[in-house]
């Protein structure tokens, strides 16, 4: 593995103010062909930037209270259907209603992330898909956000350097926006690359692409690599890369300081995963001491134990009930926001929610119950800041199903409301 540096002009940064995160099909909208050979290194462009102190940003909801106990609720889907690309809602924690409130019409806005402040929101535009030439590339887009009105505002476009981004994680010290780039295409290939947050939240040009080689034995879902997901530690010292096609957890350390290089590789490189499991997305515990990982072509969750960027595996449990036959593809993974409950979507023919208890001194699981998205390609899925309602959106379906959660038990409540959206996958709570 390696990153070739380029010596040449710096491109400077605009600092910021402290004041101021069925079956599965061919397509990557309900999941994508990955990886080959086990060649394994990187390949990179680094131009490094300079940067001045700029406010945090948060990975995913706003957890600051909403007055009256109503939030925000962006949702980012497919679109070509039903859908013309990412709806706000005012969502009331009192009662789980959820009322439409604007639209900001956008390409396939399938992962979103809102910065700290609530000011801007920033979504993937993943493109071409199976049906689109390998030379386009996806985009990322910048809007800015009044929460208090509930409207979204384009303010900037620019590429993400690879074919079907599909994940977004902003920094630490929120100077850079991740984004992680699939790739159906073998030619790019799996990467993530790195943009520059402004001070007026648009995003500026590339300064790092890193792509990823290799391949595992799954044919067809693994003939390249696929990065699925960039994900910092608790302590933003290090980026992890969940790589579907690669069977890899690839591990970078972050430099904002530009030390070695905004982001470099580790040692040891990688965490490697059980050979054809195709790892998707990572997530840590509150007590920073333990990782989640959901396996999606194995259609499993891992248990790590964390220290300092290495991770050692402690458990791993399926997510099909005993005896299951059918096509499994799993996907989000969300603790609730206490900790003690995790859940993890699988769609492919299961559909469901898998419902695990997590022991606060282990770390690990031990399974309470499984309910029915009631729908079709539950891809993703949120809990709401008060942890008293799940939301799941079902691709396929054309629809999302709120329930309420038994806090003491994790359970998901029968009856749950049901909202029609055209093909629903993120969604991300903000408070008003």
């Amino acid at each position: 593995m390696f990153l070739r540096r380029a010596a040449a002009n710096a491109v400077p940064v605009p600092s910021r103010s402290s004041a101021d995160s069925g079956s599965l099909s061919r397509s990557r909208r309900t999941e994508r062909r990955p990886a080959h050979l086990l060649t394994q290194f990187v390949k990179g462009v680094v131009i490094m930037a300079s940067v001045a102190a700029t406010h945090a940003f948060a990975q995913s909801a706003s957890t600051t209270a909403s007055a009256g106990g109503v939030y925000n609720l962006i949702v980012g889907t497919y679109t070509g259907g039903k859908s013309e690309g990412l709806y706000v809602y005012h969502f009331d924690t009192q009662t789980g209603d959820m009322e439409p409130v604007s639209v900001a019409k956008t390409v396939n806005p399938s992962f979103l992330v809102v910065s700290k402040d609530n000011r801007f929101v920033y979504a993937v535009n993943e493109l071409p898909g199976d049906n689109g030439p390998a030379s386009l590339r996806g985009d990322v887009s910048a809007f800015g956000f009044d929460a208090a009105s509930g409207q979204l505002t384009f303010l900037n476009k620019v590429s993400a350097q690879g074919n079907d981004p599909c994940y977004l994680s902003l920094s630490p010290d929120g100077r850079y926006l991740f984004v992680a780039n699939y790739s159906v295409a073998a030619d790019p290939g799996g990467s993530f690359a790195v943009l520059p947050v402004q001070q007026d939240g648009k995003l500026g040009e590339s300064v790092l692409t890193v792509h990823h080689e290799g391949g595992g034995p799954v044919k067809g879902r693994q003939d390249n690599a696929h990065v699925h997901s960039t994900v910092f530690s608790p302590d933003g010292h290090y980026l992890f890369t969940q790589d579907l096609g690669t069977d890899k957890l690839w591990t970078y350390l972050y430099s904002p300081d530009g030390s070695r290089g905004l982001v470099s590789p580790t040692e040891w490189r990688y965490t490697d995963v059980k050979s054809g499991s195709g790892p998707r997305h990572l997530i840590f515990g509150n007590d920073g001491r333990h990782a989640y990982l959901t396996s999606e072509l194995a259609a499993t969750v891992t248990v790590f134990a964390y220290h300092d960027g290495h991770m050692k595996l402690e458990q791993v449990e399926k997510l099909a009930e005993p005896g299951f036959k059918g096509t499994q593809g799993a996907a989000a993974l969300h603790l609730s926001p206490d900790g003690k409950f995790l859940y993890v979507s699988n769609r492919g023919d299961a559909n469901d929610i898998s419902i695990f208890a997590v022991d606060g001194e282990s770390g690990k699981l031990k399974r309470v119950g499984r309910q029915s998205s009631l729908g079709k390609s539950p891809r993703e899925f949120a809990i709401d800041p008060t942890g008293q309602w799940l939301i799941v959106g079902n691709q396929n379906s054309d629809t999302a199903y709120v329930f309420r959660r038994d806090q003491q038990t994790g359970l998901l409540e029968p009856n749950p409301k049901r909202i029609d959206i055209g093909s629903p996958v993120d969604f991300k709570f903000v408070a008003q």
